[in-house]
């Protein structure tokens, strides 16, 4: 698997950064993208950096073409990007709709359209997308989030529908809450105790992406925590 090359967007966050190590440790090699080079000094040594905003249709497809060009041509895809802003229905602005499209729906539409040539050329290839649980679940106070969410997961029974006859594989992991600092200092200690580590979710993630997963695709994986 040395020679397989994953892209792992988003990496600067808790979970991305997880998933880059995660696969790392797998054999993969990885190139870590996220959109300033700060988020990104966590990383280990081995894994690619590269500045990039996937959630712009013209950088994202830039990325992925000078990864193809500088590491080969991406086998893996996994987008860990992700913007959380609580609000509800009816006090829902048009920024905070613009902002959950644009980066929980948005993002993955552009990164996958990136990745998709390179894999069909190779004849097969694995795209994981982060999803979440109000995604399938309606939820008060999430509005926004919710529909951003749930347009992803639509998206990605799409893609599975069009990409799988070119082998390529797309699925998404819904977590309810992830164990990070950031979120850590966001919700009461109630809800973290729901909450699970990135690491647990990247080991999912790795497994979508891996060969025992080759039959598997159009699925949304919950990992919602005990």
């Amino acid at each position: 698997m040395s020679e397989r090359v994953a892209v792992v967007v988003g990496a600067g966050g808790g979970l991305g950064l997880a998933t880059a190590v995660v696969l790392a440790d797998a054999g993969f090699s990885v190139t870590a993208v996220d959109r300033t080079e700060k988020t990104l000094d966590e990383l280990p040594d081995g894994i690619r950096r590269v500045v990039g905003d996937g959630t712009d249709p013209a950088l994202a497809r830039s990325v992925v073409d000078r990864i193809a060009d500088e590491s080969g041509p991406p086998e893996v895809l996994v987008n860990a990007l992700g913007a959380f802003r609580p609000g509800d229905a009816l006090a829902a602005t048009p920024e905070d709709l613009r902002l959950m499209l644009d980066v929980n729906l948005g993002a993955a539409l552009w990164l996958s359209q990136a990745v998709a040539p390179y894999m069909r050329r190779h004849g097969g290839g694995a795209i994981v997308h982060v999803s979440a649980r109000p995604a399938s679940e309606p939820t008060p106070g999430m509005a926004a989030y919710s529909l951003g969410k749930a347009a992803l997961n639509h998206l990605v029974r799409i893609l599975d529908l069009e990409l799988r006859p070119h082998g390529i594989r797309v699925n998404a992991v819904a977590p309810q809450l992830i164990d990070t600092a950031r979120n850590r200092a966001e919700f009461p200690p109630e809800a973290l105790a729901h909450a699970v580590p990135p690491e647990t979710i990247a080991n999912v993630i790795a497994f979508l992406v891996g060969d025992l997963a080759t039959d598997i695709s159009g699925a949304i994986v919950p990992a919602y925590g005990a």
